[in-house]
């Protein structure tokens, strides 16, 4: 991954320095705006990072000490360490195996009467079905925290990934679509709630540092906030919000160029035995509900590719070309041996047999057949016309 920046991003962060309002600002509330806006939310609230946007619903959710909440161990162990910070236990269900993604089955498995929340998690850009979850979760008052680090420019059913979610939460991390160096976004569906993520990211202060000196420059008595409750220090700087602003404008030409790597990918490699890409996610039927960005675009070595995930992982870096193993499972690390489970296959396989593929905006055809010869070579077959294969 390569983030995608030009000279408006390089210009919108100048500009920020040349104002002297660096800090979190007016950039950031204009951000939040048009990121709102974009979503169809009620709101948007710019914070440090995913991690810190996750810590933070679930503090506003109402979660703590002796709850529990399902989480996939096939995430970015961010997932998981949120659920801690807050006091509460991580319980790990299993995804489907052709999405990465919860289903109502997998979370049914392991719901008890100490559910308090679900966090979603749309796994490498593929949306998770929002609403199938929260048909499962809301009778119940289960709330579904989406995790949609990865999905910036996804759509479930034709609207934004998160849009409609009590919380939704953002990274813009730079292996993502959208970057800003680093930095996240909580959207949720109630202004009340806003107003309390934004006290919460700065400390549990009252009043805003831009709120303070919007009244010094009216005159007046002085404002002088208050500390009510306990808050954090989660602030996105104006700089990154001025670059994140550019970088909302370019997400539609973003989504459009990947999907079409995307696509290049499927028919290059069509022709390789025991090889499956991740695509869109589909129902019972074969029918479509979303679109994912391809923010990760990874592939399983099914039983019938010759080559081991991770030797197949060293074939492609002594050819020059950079992939990565397929998502972590936080089950299998040692922070979370203490944690019980049952039974995950799925993710277990996933974990150990996919790899992420090499893909980023200026990628062109000819890198994208160097990579494709590579698996051909291995699979020990012919490659299609326009592809070489190391010897």
């Amino acid at each position: 991954m390569r983030p995608w920046f030009g000279p408006e991003e390089a210009e919108a962060a100048a500009e920020a320095v040349r104002s002297g309002w660096v800090a979190q600002g007016p950039r950031v509330a204009a951000f939040e705006e048009a990121f709102a806006g974009w979503i169809g939310a009620a709101d948007a609230v710019a914070v440090s990072s995913c991690t810190a946007a996750l810590h933070l619903a679930l503090t506003v959710a109402g979660v703590g000490p002796g709850d529990e909440v399902v989480v996939p161990s096939l995430s970015f162990i961010a997932t998981a360490n949120a659920v801690r910070y807050v006091g509460a236990s991580p319980v790990f269900a299993d995804v489907d195996p052709a999405t990465g993604n919860l289903t109502p089955a997998t979370v049914r498995a392991v719901r008890t009467a100490a559910t308090r929340a679900v966090i979603l998690v749309d796994q490498g850009g593929v949306p998770a079905d929002l609403d199938a979850m929260r048909a499962l979760c809301d009778p119940s008052g289960i709330v579904v925290i989406e995790d949609a680090a990865c999905a910036a420019g996804s759509t479930l059913r034709g609207r934004p990934a998160g849009a409609g979610a009590a919380f939704a939460t953002y990274s813009f991390h730079p292996r993502k679509l959208l970057t800003c160096g680093e930095g996240g976004m909580v959207t949720v569906d109630r202004p009340e709630v806003g107003a309390r993520l934004r006290r919460l990211r700065e400390h549990g202060m009252s009043v805003s540092a831009a709120d303070r000196d919007a009244a010094d420059r009216r005159g007046g008595a002085p404002v002088l906030e208050s500390y009510d409750e306990l808050g954090f220090n989660y602030r996105m700087t104006d700089v990154q919000a001025a670059i994140g602003l550019v970088q909302l404008g370019r997400l539609p030409e973003m989504v459009a160029r990947r999907r079409e790597l995307a696509d290049a990918y499927r028919l290059l490699l069509a022709g390789v035995p025991g090889l499956r890409l991740v695509g869109d996610p589909v129902d019972a039927e074969g029918t479509a509900y979303g679109e994912t960005n391809h923010q990760a675009c990874w592939v399983l070595l099914e039983p019938g590719f010759p080559v081991a995930r991770d030797a197949m992982l060293g074939r492609l870096a002594a050819a020059g070309i950079s992939a990565r193993r397929g998502i972590m499972a936080a089950h299998l690390e040692p922070a979370y041996a203490d944690v019980a489970h049952g039974p995950l296959p799925a993710t277990e396989t996933l974990t150990r047999e996919s790899l992420i593929l090499p893909l980023f905006h200026e990628m062109t055809e000819v890198q994208q057949n160097r990579v494709a010869a590579e698996f051909y070579a291995a699979a020990g077959v012919a490659a299609p016309d326009g592809t070489e294969a190391r010897t």
